[in-house]
């Protein structure tokens, strides 16, 4: 299992709503941001499910290697329904990951995944308008895989892309990282 800040380590699970002129797109994110900011799993569709949830964990599951490469991890989220859901619940089990859940009014437990969200709604919904859900989709996706991962250089990460900090070695003990997750 993945320590604490290390490669991976999930912190941070979050639902968005997208309202766009094509009319609402719902999108789910697996993210990391406690280590290296880089979206490792997300699933979008026309409408809100719990399959739309454990979508994306088990995009992020196969991304970092399966159940061996995740146990133990912990996974955050708000209070939505689909994250109570038997179905993501169970996934969460039979992965061997750890669940847990903002409290309520708690606006900092998701600070993280809201900041990254602004980022998209800046970047890519806001800046044009969407004739097919086929078009957003491939937008949203291409704008998370080539330019927030391998293009977009942050600050917290020494000024360098997500992509790029995951494959510098570093010494995890230095790093000040923020705490977005509660127990």
């Amino acid at each position: 299992s993945w320590p604490e800040g290390s490669p991976g380590f999930f912190s941070s699970i979050m639902v968005m709503i997208l309202t766009v002129p094509l009319g609402t797109a719902y999108t789910d994110h697996l993210t990391r941001p406690v280590f290296s900011n880089r979206i490792v799993g997300y699933s979008i569709d026309r409408r809100m499910s719990s399959q739309l949830a454990v979508d994306a964990l088990q995009m992020a599951l196969a991304r970092r290697g399966g159940k061996a490469g995740v146990q133990g991890c912990r996974v955050h989220s708000d209070r939505g329904s689909q994250f109570r859901a038997r179905r993501f619940v169970e996934t969460l089990r039979v992965n061997g990951l750890v669940g847990s859940m903002g409290r309520v009014g708690a606006a900092g437990d998701n600070a993280a995944m809201e900041s990254f969200f602004a980022l998209l709604q800046k970047n890519v919904l806001n800046r044009r308008r969407w004739q097919s859900f086929d078009q957003l989709r491939l937008a949203i996706v291409s704008w998370i895989e080539r330019t927030y991962h391998r293009r977009r250089r942050q600050a917290r990460l020494r000024k360098l892309t997500p992509v790029e900090f995951e494959m510098v070695p570093v010494s995890y003990t230095h790093l000040t990282l923020p705490t977005i997750y509660s127990v």
